[in-house]
């Protein structure tokens, strides 16, 4: 019995490209603000940014840590990026 497809945010993509756009970052600028030039790729975060990709879950809090916000907001289609990037944290235990 073939396996139903996985659920991803339907704006993940939107906000990632958002989040680096919002920084002024190129996509190699991103991968270095996020301490990933070692690990990834300008096509793999390219892929991200077009939906082709979804990053892994570390990745992703690299993403939220970037731009100041909660992980849950990059994964909540019902939840949008605050207007002004990078936020202040929500919670307590925020590390850039």
């Amino acid at each position: 019995m073939p396996r139903a497809a996985r659920q991803k945010p339907r704006r993940l993509a939107e906000k990632l490209t958002e989040i680096r756009t919002r920084l002024d970052l190129s996509q190699n600028g991103m991968l270095k603000h996020m301490g990933l030039e070692d690990q990834l790729t300008r096509e793999e975060v390219s892929a991200f940014e077009r939906g082709v990709r979804i990053p892994s879950i570390p990745v992703l809090l690299r993403y939220a840590r970037a731009a100041g916000v909660c992980l849950d907001t990059l994964a909540d289609d019902e939840l949008n990026l605050p207007s002004r990037l990078p936020s202040r944290p929500k919670h307590r235990k925020f590390l850039i």
